[in-house]
């Protein structure tokens, strides 16, 4: 495989990686509302989501789904669902003030990372996408220290990514912002992570 190949794909993800999207949304969020540290163990959780859903995909999952509609179709009102649940909370404590920072009590590491995990595992579209880039791009033959090379890629791509967006919107004027408009950036994150979720699950 050529080096060539290996920053397509590189370059391929990142520029996925930095589209707008639910993981977007809750890190975003993340960062305003419970800081720098939470946001960072999420963005270390969303590398490893892409990381598993790109294993998978070279495990040939998305060809698994192209057989069997049904379990994608499954997989993808379910990951609809709990982004939908997550939006319905957003919605639900959207007029609750934010604590001072003083007074903040974040989610601990482990929680933060399971929950972006668990957010991330939500879109299997993800693993079908890796699919499509893998079948131009990796050769059936490739050896596998290429492929973890691959997978260290892609897990880097994305936690750095959402290491930056968690630094941006835990700055203190990003705090500030958020704290002001807490009900209705609440209810428009809440607003958009439902849409992403009915995105996921009926499209």
């Amino acid at each position: 495989m050529s080096a060539a190949a290996i920053l397509s794909i590189a370059l391929i993800h990142l520029a996925a990686a930095m589209s707008p999207g639910p993981s977007f949304v809750v890190a975003a969020r993340t960062a305003v509302s419970e800081g720098f540290g939470t946001a960072t163990a999420l963005a270390f959780s969303f590398g490893l989501g892409a990381a598993l859903w790109a294993a998978a995909a070279m495990a040939g999952l998305a060809l698994v789904f192209e057989l069997m509609p049904q379990l994608f179709t499954a997989l993808k009102v379910i990951g609809g669902a709990f982004l939908i649940f997550i939006a319905i909370q957003m919605w639900r404590h959207a007029r609750e003030p934010l604590p001072e920072a003083a007074d903040l009590h974040p989610r601990s590491a482990g929680s933060a990372v399971w929950f972006g995990f668990v957010t991330f595992a939500a879109n299997p579209k993800t693993a079908v996408f890796f699919g499509a880039v893998f079948v131009g791009l990796v050769p059936s033959e490739t050896p596998l220290a290429i492929r973890a090379l691959l997978l260290a890629i892609i897990f880097t791509n994305e936690t750095l990514w959402y290491i930056l967006v968690a630094r941006f919107f835990s700055l203190p004027h990003a705090r500030t912002l958020y704290t002001r408009l807490k009900t209705a950036i609440d209810r428009m994150f809440g607003g958009l992570i439902a849409l992403f979720g009915l995105r996921i699950a009926m499209f």
